[in-house]
């Protein structure tokens, strides 16, 4: 049924066919998972007629099955099995979509196959229209990961966290999270201190100290899908600085949360958080977007910045994740994954907003 209204949309686009390498596209369109792949080359080639092969090494061969599918050993070139194909759907020249994040090694054979004469263009440019609007079995699956780590919020309450390297806690995070779904959806991050001054801070030997704001920031997979969250707690009492930045993100948070409506632009949404940031005096220190679309990637679109020209419709899920970072000091930041249902935003994440202090 994917493949369908994709291979509709190549042709109300123009596009005679596509060319797809493992990953959260050849997933969603197919439910293929072809794990570590590596530098083996395997595709799906679709045209506009809804005719389609998957080339794929020959390690493969038991996982693929009931799917049209021509197969390659080592030793073998795969790229003159791909002009078979190639030449089998009918696909020698014109505009056709290739995968984002293809090998360039690939792309460059592809581009070097004799006797074709294609003009490439982002698959994403097409997909995207496909993957923006989760329907309710997808959104199902973003509300038990975000229920995950959820749960492991309220247990890291009860961990004796002081003292503890933010590198130990980001394990303990992980394992925890595997314990519960399919996986991580991406690598924990853990920021105390003056650490939190960094949004994207890889945690490190620093420990735990009194009177520190730490910044947790991880999510599960289940059944492909993705959950976000993050939440700064304090290890004893704060500074009163970190306490007025604290509230102010949280009312930044809040409100760009009941900004979420059908029809109002991605731009809107990111706009009413950094009103609220701004106000208080803390703009210079909000230096990144408001959010990012959520679904089979942890960053996909729609994404929630001032530059976002998506109007919000009914599916879209995207995180809502304003934050202040002064250095020197440390740094706040409270992020929920946030479903259009009904007309309105939904929080599928629903762990405690308030300031906890252990």
């Amino acid at each position: 049924m994917r493949l369908e209204k994709f291979v509709s949309l190549l042709n109300e686009r123009g596009f005679g066919g596509a060319i797809i390498s493992p990953g959260t596209n050849l997933y969603y369109l197919t439910g293929l998972h072809l794990h570590e792949t590596g530098e083996r080359l395997t595709v799906l080639a679709v045209n506009a007629d809804g005719e389609y092969q998957l080339l794929a090494p020959s390690l493969y061969e038991n996982v693929v099955r009931n799917f049209p599918a021509t197969f390659w050993r080592d030793g073998e070139n795969p790229y003159h099995k791909l002009a078979w194909i190639l030449g089998e759907l009918e696909l020698s020249s014109g505009r056709i979509l290739i995968e984002n994040t293809m090998r360039a090694d690939w792309l460059i054979n592809i581009i070097r196959l004799g006797n074709r004469n294609f003009e490439f263009y982002p698959l994403s440019s097409v997909i995207r229209e496909l993957r923006m609007r989760k329907d309710e079995e997808e959104i199902e699956m973003m509300k038990h990961a975000a229920k995950v780590v959820d749960r492991v919020f309220e247990e890291i309450l009860s961990w004796d966290l002081l003292g503890m390297r933010e590198r130990d806690l980001a394990l303990n995070i992980e394992l925890r999270i595997r314990e519960l779904s399919d996986g991580i959806s991406f690598e924990p991050i853990v920021a105390s201190g003056e650490n939190a001054a960094n949004p994207h801070h890889a945690p490190g030997d620093r420990r735990i100290r009194e009177g520190d704001m730490v910044i947790l920031d991880y999510g599960a997979r289940w059944k492909g899908y993705c959950s976000d969250i993050t939440r700064t707690i304090a290890v004893g009492k704060p500074d009163e600085k970190l306490i007025e930045i604290y509230n102010t993100v949280k009312e930044a948070q809040e409100t760009a949360y009941r900004a979420v409506k059908v029809g109002k632009k991605a731009k809107e949404i990111d706009a009413a958080a950094r009103e609220i940031i701004a106000k208080a005096g803390y703009g210079d220190y909000f230096t990144h977007r408001t959010g990012h679309g959520l679904g089979l990637d942890v960053h996909e679109e729609p994404f929630i910045g001032p530059d976002g020209e998506v109007v919000l419709e009914e599916g879209m899920t995207f995180t809502i994740e304003p934050g202040v970072y002064v250095p020197g000091l440390g740094g706040v930041r409270i992020e929920d994954d946030v479903a259009v249902v009904d007309g309105r935003g939904k929080r599928l994440t629903r762990a405690d907003r308030g300031l906890v202090v252990l």
